[in-house]
């Protein structure tokens, strides 16, 4: 089983026969955007499919990165599921093109932060190959009037919106 996740995982977001695009902020500030991340929207992975609660929570060690992700499987009251990651910043110019390690998974994964608020209020989360995408903001909601513009620079930078799921965040 676990080799047939990592043949789906590998077949489905490697893309060397694909155009990368590393584009990211310019600069992102790890004290700022440290903390609590509720996923509001995104294009999942195979493992995000009917996720609630979605919430990413990181913590910053010099220039490494301990990522918590935790969701609820199939309703607000769904089983909890955890998915620990590790993490390093990749370009220190900008430190927002990281490198991403699942335990179970022997490679590393890029992580860009391509948009963020100047408030570090939202943020837009990509990968090069553009396949998965994740908005996230710092409460469980974010209005309309933020996420329109959000969508159209996704769709201008070639991300395909279709593929745009909202995360349910049922918070009782």
């Amino acid at each position: 089983m676990r080799i047939f996740i990592m043949l789906t995982f590998l077949l489905t977001s490697c893309s060397m026969f694909e155009k990368q695009d590393f584009s990211s902020v310019d600069y992102l500030d790890p004290t700022k955007y440290e903390g609590t991340w509720y996923v509001i929207e995104n294009i999942p992975t195979f493992f995000e499919d009917d996720a609630y609660n979605s919430v990413e929570r990181y913590t910053f060690k010099e220039d490494k990165i301990e990522i918590d992700f935790t969701m609820r499987k199939g309703s607000p009251t769904g089983e909890i599921k955890s998915y620990p990651q590790k993490g390093e910043i990749y370009n220190k110019k900008t430190n927002a093109h990281w490198k991403i390690k699942i335990p179970w998974i022997p490679w590393k994964f890029d992580y860009l932060v391509t948009d963020i608020a100047p408030d570090y209020s939202w943020v837009v989360v990509g990968v090069p190959n553009k396949n998965y995408v994740w908005i996230m903001s710092r409460k469980p909601t974010l209005d309309e009037k933020t996420l329109i513009p959000i969508r159209k620079r996704l769709k201008e930078s070639g991300y395909d919106i279709s593929k745009l799921q909202k995360v349910p965040q049922v918070w009782d």
